[in-house]
This record gives C-alpha cells, sequence and structure tokens, in this order.
C-alpha cells in the first residue's frame, strides 16, 4: 500500500526560514497584528511553538483541563509562550525546529498550518517568502476537501479556483483565479488575500468568510 509523501522535511525546512525572518524584527514589529484573527505576530508564533510540542496525548489531556474548548487551550499555551516576551517565544520556536510531534490530526493539516501561519505572520510585516509550490497545491488540495476547523471546503463549494502561476484548479462554478499562495490563503479565510483574485466567484468567496 501506497504511503503519503513525507511532509516532515518540508515543515522544518519552512520552520527554519520563518525563524531566519522574525529573528530580526524589531520590538515593535512582534505586537503587529498577524493575519490569525486576534492574534499578533509573537502570539502566532507562540501557537505554532506550541504546537510543535503537543502530542495527541497531551492534546487530549489540555482540551479536557480547558472544558473541551478549543481557542481557550490555545490561548493559555500562548500566555505561556509569550510571558517572557519575544525573546522567550523565539527560543521556544527554535527549540522545535525539527519536531515532529504534532495534535490528532491529519500530517497535511500540521504543512498546512506551517505554511498558513508563517503567510499569516510575513504578510503584515511585508516580507515575502517563495514557498515550494508543491506545497501550496498540497495544502490547497488538503483544506479544499476538509472542513475541520477552518472550513475550507464549505468556503469554496460551488466555485471554480484556478491558478494564475501553476497547472492547478478545483471545483466547478463561478471562478476565482489568481496566484497559488493567495488562493491557499483565502481558502483558509484570509480575506487580505481577496485582493490579489479576480473572477466571477470572488464575491461569493468574501462572503463565506
Amino acid at each position: 500500500m501506497a504511503t503519503p509523501r513525507d511532509p516532515w522535511p518540508v515543515i522544518h525546512a519552512e520552520r527554519r526560514a520563518l525563524l531566519a525572518d522574525v529573528e530580526r524584527l524589531s520590538p515593535g514589529q512582534w505586537a503587529t497584528p498577524s493575519l490569525c484573527a486576534g492574534r499578533t505576530v509573537q502570539e502566532t508564533l507562540a501557537h505554532m511553538a506550541a504546537t510543535a510540542a503537543t502530542t495527541p496525548a497531551r492534546f487530549a489531556v489540555r482540551m479536557a483541563g480547558s472544558g473541551f474548548r478549543f481557542e481557550a487551550m490555545a490561548a493559555r499555551d500562548i500566555a505561556a509562550l509569550t510571558a517572557d516576551g519575544p525573546a522567550g517565544t523565539l527560543a521556544a520556536f527554535a527549540a522545535r525546529l525539527e519536531s515532529v510531534r504534532h495534535p490528532p490530526g491529519p500530517l497535511d493539516s500540521w504543512l498546512g498550518e506551517t505554511v498558513v501561519h508563517a503567510e499569516d505572520i510575513r504578510r503584515p510585516l511585508g516580507v515575502v517568502h517563495p514557498y515550494p509550490m508543491a506545497a501550496l497545491t498540497r495544502c490547497a488540495d488538503f483544506y479544499r476537501r476538509s472542513n475541520l476547523l477552518i472550513g475550507g471546503r464549505r468556503r469554496i463549494d460551488g466555485l471554480a479556483l484556478r491558478a494564475t502561476d501553476t497547472d492547478w484548479s478545483a471545483g466547478t462554478g463561478p471562478e476565482v483565479a489568481g496566484p497559488m499562495l493567495a488562493l491557499l490563503m483565502a481558502l483558509t479565510g484570509r480575506q487580505e488575500a481577496l485582493g490579489e483574485l479576480a473572477g466571477a466567484g470572488v464575491p461569493t468567496l468574501a462572503s463565506r468568510g
């Protein structure tokens, strides 16, 4: 039986690339709102560090301790990893660059988390990063088929997505076309990417959040 392509080398490479970018931030930049709703750049990096240290068993225990409220659990982890300022958050993230730990769920969700949250951090800071195209299309294929947490399948139901910078398309209906990275970000609910997209389906996508 065929096994899924191992995403960990790409995840680790993208974590290292993100670390190199955020190591250069000024104190004020850490407080910049990220594209991850309600979280600053520092808080989004802290969330990534927390995820990289979580196992399925630890996730279950922490969820129970948070009353089975995911956002409450995430907020507690973020608070712990931001308490010592940006230097502490950086150190926690750097210590987990090569980790293969993760909460329960498909492996592609952790590739997606790495890529999307990295872009959540970079875009508001004006940092441009060339993600591997294969990773972008793999993440988009995962999210478009899943409503788990992100709601990607619901968001693009009845729409046709088409990348303008690679050979990738999905779905049928009014078209939404643009760069692969922008499609991925819009697919995961990042409204800020909609300005890079064109087509009759864009208003529908925008209305779905």
